[in-house]
């Protein structure tokens, strides 16, 4: 097998500074992350520049107290910059390649030897001379060249695989949206509608959920509210099939209602309060949610008590026009960023939720953004948005279809991702290889 050597031979602490400071004064300052390796940092340069260490192409460096999660790099060719003087910085001698340490060192086997030899309780670090006892598999030369020649090779065909995924995911994204919109347009139930002629229009469905507006009304249980400006044929995206109609979010829907605008006290138990981060498409990220007191709560539901099939929008922040359903019977109130609707039937509620993360609607809702410090759009802009309504059956429908259709998708998605796994592990089996293949007779 390959011999275990410490390191201690094969490393040379360097630190330089400049005689002259003219020259740092062009230099940018540079910093190591655990996934990007050397890389240029917001660091506002000190005016005491003498302080600066300088490294260069083929140097070693990292923070002591951040080696232990693999943030150590490597500094490629082209490069020149400073860094802070608590780095530690060094070389290979001409009998390892850098390139190779380097991958030992963010290895599982590196990071264990890290923390073996780190000093500290609270806060471990790794000084050069703690470096310099990690013990390492070290071929000869050599093999060192053909283990990194092969190294080369792998990572070629690693990146042409990783291009070729990243392609297919994109593919699949698009055709989840084209799946959606065709959904809406009425496209994908085109061969139901044949096989089912004589359905109720969209119509009647509109006269029960401004009936059923009407009794809550009546018991006082909502406010009447303004008409809605008509719809004009301007605003019609697209025509709709027979037996569909154009109508107003707040018209196909029986409430709707804004979150408190104000920042609830969070606990560690308690109910349940949505926040823009805990909606996805898919449903909400319950284990993600946090949690308010019953005074709280109670606060924030007086205007409406949120229930399953409750859809859930996010009207600000970076998320912005991402719908979710809530899909949950444990009590739940709104947190920031977000607004309500509900609406006269389960299946409404899955085809609304469809249409609203449609492609085009998630255009045109969030091409109505504004603010510049905290980007939004109002409630009265989303209630307003024209919905295509097809008959209830027909929405039952669509909602199943799509939920076939995304079900192929979640499968493909799987295959991609273990397909990603594998080609991460093909890089992890090469390097595992080359540090304990056997000597040559």
């Amino acid at each position: 097998m390959v011999d275990v050597k410490k390191l201690t031979t094969y490393l040379k602490k360097k630190s330089i500074r400049a005689e002259t400071l003219h020259e740092y004064e062009k230099m940018v300052v540079v910093g190591v992350s655990n996934k990007l390796g050397i890389t240029e940092t917001d660091h506002k340069k000190s005016k005491d520049l003498s302080k600066y260490q300088l490294v260069e192409p083929g140097d070693f460096a990292y923070n002591p107290y951040r080696i232990n999660v693999g943030s150590i790099g490597l500094v490629p060719v082209g490069v020149r910059g400073l860094v802070s003087p608590a780095y530690v910085i060094f070389s290979t001698t001409d009998k390892l390649i850098s390139e190779l340490l380097l991958d030992f060192l963010k290895s599982s086997e590196g990071l264990f030897q890290i923390g073996k030899y780190a000093r500290g309780t609270v806060r471990k670090a790794l000084r050069f001379e703690d470096l310099c006892n990690i013990e390492m598999p070290i071929p000869t030369l050599e093999k060192q060249k053909n283990i990194l020649k092969k190294k080369t090779s792998t990572q070629f065909e690693v990146e042409v695989l990783e291009r070729e995924l990243t392609y297919q995911q994109t593919l699949l994204k698009k055709l989840r949206q084209q799946i959606l919109q065709e959904a809406i347009e009425g496209k994908l139930t085109k061969d139901w509608r044949a096989e089912n002629p004589g359905i109720e229009p969209a119509s009647e469905l509109l006269k029960q959920i401004q009936a059923e507006k009407e009794q809550l009304i009546k018991d006082k249980k909502t406010k009447n509210q303004k008409p809605l400006q008509p719809v004009s044929e301007e605003e019609k995206s697209f025509k709709l099939p027979e037996g569909w109609v154009w109508c107003r979010l707040r018209e196909f829907s029986t409430h709707y209602v804004d979150c408190p605008h104000d920042t609830p006290k969070y606990q560690g138990t308690g109910f349940l309060c949505l926040r823009a981060p805990d909606v996805t498409e898919d449903g909400l990220l319950i284990n993600m949610v946090r949690r308010v007191s019953n005074e709280e709560y109670e606060k924030r539901v007086r205007r409406l008590k949120p229930a399953r099939n409750d859809l859930v929008y996010i009207r600000e922040g970076g998320r912005l026009g991402i719908a979710g359903l809530i899909d949950t019977d444990e009590p739940v109130c709104l947190g920031q960023r977000v607004m309500m609707l509900r609406f006269l039937d389960e299946v409404s509620a899955k085809y609304s939720l469809r249409f609203l993360n449609a492609p085009n609607t998630y255009n045109d809702i969030v091409g109505k953004t504004i603010g510049s410090a905290a980007p939004h759009v109002n409630v009265r802009d989303i209630i307003a948005h024209l919905v295509p309504v097809p008959p209830l059956p027909e929405q039952k429908a669509i909602a199943s279809k799509i939920e076939k259709l995304f079900t192929l998708c979640d499968q493909l998605e799987a295959q991609i991702t273990s397909n990603q796994t594998h080609v991460e592990q093909l890089m992890q089996a090469v390097l595992k290889e080359a540090f304990s293949q056997p000597e040559a007779a």
